[in-house]
């Protein structure tokens, strides 16, 4: 993880000055322990499957990643060029830890993993415009009676 102190002051500046959003209410809810939970990995990775459609900039679409997904299928077309990719290249579950959470399955941690994950390009818009997508897939989330959500910012 870069640091704010090591990348060039502008830079650090402009992510200082970004305006987060204020939530009207609570967007957390209690519910059953870890171990009874189904969870499911969404990604702002900019990753989808080969023979997918590769992201764009202002992309506010998504892509859908099999949970039985051989993780050298996976590529990467996020489209910023201020994402080090080096952390990808070496070990995809930086981004997209699937392998950890097949571990946690095998040792009873949690209670299963979602039958599929979903992969956004995590730059080019604004909370507003990506709003849409993301009632899209919690429904489609809810609908695999999933109840626990990785998100994984990139």
């Amino acid at each position: 993880m870069v640091r704010l102190k090591d990348i060039p002051a502008l830079d650090a500046k402009h992510l200082r000055e970004k305006e987060c959003p204020v939530f009207d209410n609570e967007p957390f809810v209690s519910g059953p322990a870890l171990e009874d939970r189904r969870v499911a990995i969404v990604t702002t990775a900019g990753l989808h499957r080969r023979k997918d459609k590769n992201f764009l900039l202002q992309d506010t679409g998504y892509r859908v990643i099999p949970g039985d997904i051989d993780l050298n299928d996976i590529v990467m077309t996020h489209t910023s060029v201020n994402y080090d990719r080096t952390g990808f290249q070496q070990d995809i579950n930086v981004v997209f830890p699937l392998d950890r959470l097949r571990e946690l399955e095998d040792e009873g941690k949690i209670g299963s993993i979602g039958k599929f994950h979903y992969s956004l390009m995590g730059a080019g818009w604004l909370p507003h415009e990506i709003k849409p997508t993301c009632h899209e897939l919690a429904g489609l989330l809810r609908e695999d009676n999933v109840n626990a959500v990785l998100l994984v910012p990139v």
